[in-house]
This record gives structure tokens, sequence and C-alpha cells, in this order.
């Protein structure tokens, strides 16, 4: 095997993988398997769980699929224990899985509110809880947040979704600071609009996705297997001097 193949490899690694089920998940799994590790693809829909196990199995790789509501903390919780009883550590963990509620300031609602909190930003701290203790036991592990470029700065009617994707990123730093003597990386990963099922579907009319794309100096929007090929960097040997860092892949969106 070449050198920079196995500064890439994932060989004999365990990740950990949620919101898999579809979209930028299912790509990861995908790719994360390509790589050589085995995946525990975590999501509430089984059908959709099912197709990743069958696309991770198609590498050659071992696939636990566990069904969680990323909302209730137990439920995270009992699908961490779940995932460190049949692998004994998981050494990548990709939270994924986030919800957008989209609603001007004024009219956004509590439950809202309190929904995106708990998914985006509430789940990726329990998950990472729950996982960190193995990691920490072995001197080693890979956190990978799935933020946005909304974390970084404001979208109009994104209230909710930019306040839990900033916090993700300063949850990312926090996870930083106390687990990198570990040997613990923890980076969040910030993309802009990705064209996936439910981004085709928002953002493919005209008068909604030419607005944006104009503001995007690629002048377009991102592909699955472009944050998913970034995910594998950030898993891999290959970014083991990268830790705390918020990594923007929106085609230049928030350089101007």
């Amino acid at each position: 095997m070449a050198d920079f193949v196995e500064r890439f490899s994932l060989t004999g690694k365990r990740a950990f993988v949620t919101g898999a089920s579809k979209g930028i998940g299912l790509e990861v799994c995908k790719v994360l398997a390509d790589a050589g590790a085995d995946i525990v693809a975590c999501a509430r829909n089984p059908e959709g769980l099912a197709g990743a196990r069958a696309a991770v199995e198609a590498k050659g790789r071992e696939c636990l699929v566990v069904e969680a509501e990323m909302a209730d903390a137990a439920s995270i919780r009992a699908a961490a224990r779940t995932a460190l009883d049949r692998f004994g550590t998981i050494d990548i963990l990709v939270n994924n899985a986030g919800v957008a509620l989209i609603a001007d300031l004024l009219e956004a609602t509590v439950e809202d509110w309190d929904a995106t909190m708990a998914i985006n930003l509430r789940a990726p701290f329990v998950l990472a809880q729950a996982l960190a203790p193995a990691m920490i036991a072995q001197k080693s592990g890979k956190i990978i947040n799935l933020s946005s470029q909304a974390g970084v700065i404001a979208l109009p009617g994104h209230g909710a979704y930019c306040a839990s994707k900033g916090g993700l990123n300063m949850l990312t730093k926090m996870m930083t600071c106390e687990w990198s003597p570990h040997n613990i990386q923890v980076n969040a990963v910030c993309p802009t609009v990705i064209l996936t099922d439910m981004g085709n579907l928002v953002w493919a009319p005209e008068e909604v996705g030419g607005p944006m794309r104009a503001r995007i100096p690629l002048g377009r929007f991102g592909q699955p297997i472009e944050v998913a090929d970034l995910i594998l960097f950030l898993a891999s040997p290959a970014s083991d001097l990268i830790t705390g860092e918020t990594v923007l892949i929106d085609g230049g969106y928030t350089a101007l």
C-alpha cells in the first residue's frame, strides 16, 4: 500500500455515524467503510438504516444498525451502550444528525427552538459524553461534528438553527480543550447548502436557489460526497495535528 493511502486508511477502526439513513450521513457511512472502517449506523428510520447496512456490507465491512431518537437523551445513551457492547470502543464519532426548523425570530415557537437545540446541540454532547471514556482509555479518538456555515454567519429565518450550530462550534472547542490531552481530535465541519434529497427539494426552485448560489463565489452548491471526503480526512491519521477547528466547506460563501 502506498504511504499516502496508509495515511488515509481507517482499517481496523470503528465509526459511529448519526443521521446515517440518508443524505450526508449515508454518504459518510459508505466513504468511511470504503476506507476500511466498520460502521455503527444510527438513525430513526429502519428502512433507511437497512440501506446503509447494505451499502456498508457491499464494501466488505461490518455494519451495526441502531435505531435512536436524537431528541431523547436516554435513547442516545442506549444506542451508545449497544455500540460499545458490540465493539468495545468507538474510534470515530460523526455527529451528523440535525434538523432545521425555519422561522423568523418573531414567529419561532419555543417548541421548535427546544427541538432544534435538543437534536443539533444536546445530542452531540450526550453521545460524545457516552463514547469519549473508551477513547480516553485507549488514548486515541476522532470526533467530527456536522455544523454549518450558519454556525459562523447569520441567515434570515434560521435563528434557532444558527444558534444551535454556533453552540456546536463552541462545544467542539470545549471538547478539544478537555480531551486533547488524551489524543482525541475534535473538529466541526461547516457546509454550505448540500444537494441531498432534502436539499434538492428546498433549493432546486430557481427562485430559491438562484439568489443563494449567486452569493457563493464558486457559483454552486455542494454534493454529499464532498462533505464525506472532508470527514474522511478528519477521521484519518492524515489529520492528527488538526483539532478544535471549524472547517468551512462553503464554496467561499463566508469569504465575502
